[in-house]
């Protein structure tokens, strides 16, 4: 595995830290005006979610963990667990459903994930980042509001609410962003 200076760490690392694989979730870069600079890095446990706040110098040397990236075929949902496929063997792999956190709403029945490996073990999964969402209950469209900057509240069909402009209706379809969790444009 290559092994990186402590100050080229950046937010989204998998990092092989203390035994255990950590993901860098913020990093910034301390100058004192006493001292050496370092960049503290906050870390998150990928297996068990512990969080760790280190501090890395430049000279501090870091190895870096390459994940796989395979792109998988969601199947079902069962007792808090997602079945993937893997559409080119058919193997099928089972993940914790607390790994896409507030996105889980998002996945929908065969759409094809990016699901990462470490060795055989899966880590994360990558939804796609658009995503296209129907509007199961909002505010009646209001004639002549097109221009207006503001937004309105809106519960998607799959439960979770975001707020949409003006001029979307119930019973519209819409795209949705899965990294921000907003509006993005008409379908």
């Amino acid at each position: 595995m290559p092994k990186i200076n402590g100050n080229e760490i950046k937010p989204g690392n998998i990092l092989d830290h203390e035994g255990g694989l950590w993901a860098a979730v913020k990093v910034s870069h301390v100058k004192p005006g006493k001292g050496g600079a370092f960049a503290q890095v906050e870390l998150k446990n990928i297996r068990d979610g512990r969080k760790l706040n280190e501090r890395f110098r430049s000279e501090d040397k870091v190895e870096r963990v390459r994940l796989d990236q395979k792109d998988q075929q969601f199947l079902y949902e069962t007792d808090g667990r997602l079945v993937f496929m893997d559409t080119e063997t058919y193997e099928q792999v089972e993940i914790d459903a607390e790994l896409l956190g507030d996105r889980r709403p998002f996945l929908q029945d065969g759409m094809t994930a990016t699901v990462e490996y470490y060795g055989e073990e899966p880590l994360g999964v990558s939804l796609p980042q658009k995503v296209t969402c129907v509007i199961a209950e909002t505010e009646p469209v209001v004639k002549g509001q097109t221009a207006a900057n503001s937004y309105k509240p809106a519960i998607l069909d799959n439960g979770v609410r975001i707020t949409v402009p003006p001029f979307i209706g119930t019973g519209e379809a819409i795209i949705v962003n899965t990294d921000t969790m907003e509006y993005s444009e008409r379908a």
